[in-house]
């Protein structure tokens, strides 16, 4: 079992920048996989970005590529989105996510273990 909580949501205008943080715990983080995404009301949860275990391999979704970057430390058992030149269509509420792979995946399917969210509001 994973548990993960998720911090550094907000409000935040056009332009500016947020920096969400995941912290893990119970199985091994470094082990896993971890996603971040995002669900904006009324639409279906979508992939945002991903890192392998190690940290070694990542992937973006088109809409967040350029200006999202996700990070990994292993030793505080925490994953971070360093959010840049945000939009109003940014605004979410974000979810970090486990799998029990060492391999990033895009597919909300893919991922074994969520936290609660954080929202993320960008004002225009």
């Amino acid at each position: 079992q994973v548990q993960l909580v998720e911090s550094g949501g907000g409000l935040v205008q056009a332009g500016g920048s947020l920096r969400l943080s995941c912290a893990a715990s119970g199985r091994s983080f470094s082990n896993s996989a971890m996603g971040w995404f995002r669900q904006a009301p009324g639409k279906e949860r979508e992939f945002a970005a991903a890192i392998s275990w190690s940290g070694g391999g990542v992937g973006y979704a088109d809409s967040v590529r350029g200006r999202f970057t996700i990070s990994r430390d292993n030793a505080k058992n925490t994953v971070y989105l360093e959010m840049n030149s945000l939009k109003p269509e940014d605004t979410a509420l974000y979810y970090c996510a486990a799998r029990q792979s060492t391999s990033w995946r895009s597919l909300v399917t893919a991922y074994d273990y969520w936290g609660q969210g954080t929202q993320v509001t960008v004002s225009s």
